[in-house]
């Protein structure tokens, strides 16, 4: 079991923190002969997959490195343009890595500017008054779950289905936020959250909720 991601986002929607331990759970290289049997494309400024898997290579999984060489997008780290380098049968056999990478820095402001509109809309929607807005989402590989204090700051946490106390774990995070940020007389409110008593505390809490499996007491 384990916890993914950390994400708060202040009223206005911003991302004020993010704590990532994600990693991604396969990454596949394997040697390739020209012609390629993978159709690649470019998409975010990355190369991923857009037909064909075999040898748990999937549709959407991006290029990371070409033999051995760190791939940055659309490029490798010594400046070659993927898509082009490959299309030259001289280059071949060619070792290619491939799996699902982290977020950009950008895609997360996005996401979380995303998350904090569908959580209005859900609020809206709703035909009971006063609703909560979006609790939890779930998919088959991870749950996504919401904790929004009276003064609309959200606390988000992306954790494997199979956690249990994210419930108990998102107030404990809103203590650790009340304690060591909003008491810290060098931080602003909706700004963003650069506190190390902040930090280790939290990352204690995230320990102890994976060890266990569960956090603190009604989890």
């Amino acid at each position: 079991m384990a916890i993914f991601s950390v994400y708060i986002v202040n009223k206005a929607g911003g991302l004020i923190y993010q704590y990532d331990s994600y990693v991604p759970r396969s990454e596949n290289e394997k040697t390739f002969s020209f012609p390629l049997d993978l159709v690649l494309k470019t998409h975010d400024e990355r190369v991923v997959v857009a037909f064909g898997q075999r040898d748990g290579i999937r549709v959407g999984h991006a290029v990371l490195s070409i033999n051995g060489v760190d791939v940055n997008g659309r490029y490798t780290s010594d400046g070659k343009e993927v898509i082009e380098y490959l299309k030259d049968p001289t280059n071949y056999p060619v070792a290619i890595r491939f799996g699902r990478p982290r977020l950009s820095s950008n895609e997360k402001l996005m996401l979380a500017s995303m998350f904090h509109s569908l959580f209005a809309i859900g609020s809206q929607l709703s035909p009971e008054e006063k609703s909560s807005g979006i609790e939890m989402l779930e998919t088959d590989t991870f749950k996504l779950h919401c904790f929004q204090t009276l003064t609309g700051i959200k606390f988000i946490i992306l954790a494997d289905p199979r956690q249990a106390g994210i419930d108990s774990l998102l107030r404990k995070i809103y203590e650790i936020y009340s304690d060591f940020a909003l008491k810290n007389p060098f931080y602003s409110l909706e700004m963003p959250i650069r506190c190390e008593l902040f930090d280790q505390n939290l990352k204690l809490a995230l320990e102890v909720a994976e060890k266990a499996g569960t956090f603190g007491p009604g989890s």
